[in-house]
């Protein structure tokens, strides 16, 4: 005998994978954006269900994708922030003999 998955595991299953549409809103874009930077290989993994099947996204990926673009930000990141960096030292172009 077969067992059905209970009604919470599925919903929690529907939550987890997201459609492009769905994706959009969650990342607030337009679904258009995410078939560009798909089709040049950018943006948020994806992938489709089946060959020629819809194109998904894992919610846990997405996120996963937002926090790599926050820290690659220098605005966000502290780190690579060019006023926190030290100064270089600048050497002179006048020849010393």
């Amino acid at each position: 005998m077969l067992r059905q998955p209970a009604p919470v595991a599925m919903g929690a299953t529907r939550a987890a994978f997201l459609s492009v549409k769905d994706a959009a809103e969650y990342l607030g874009l337009s679904p258009h954006t995410l078939y560009v930077w798909r089709h040049r290989r950018q943006g948020p993994p994806s992938f489709r269900m089946r060959p020629r099947g819809r194109v998904m996204f894992r919610r846990e990926a997405l996120d996963a994708w937002f926090c790599e673009q926050e820290q690659a930000d220098s605005r966000s990141n502290t780190v690579l922030n060019p006023v926190n960096a030290t100064p270089q030292q600048r050497f002179s172009r006048t020849a010393s003999t």
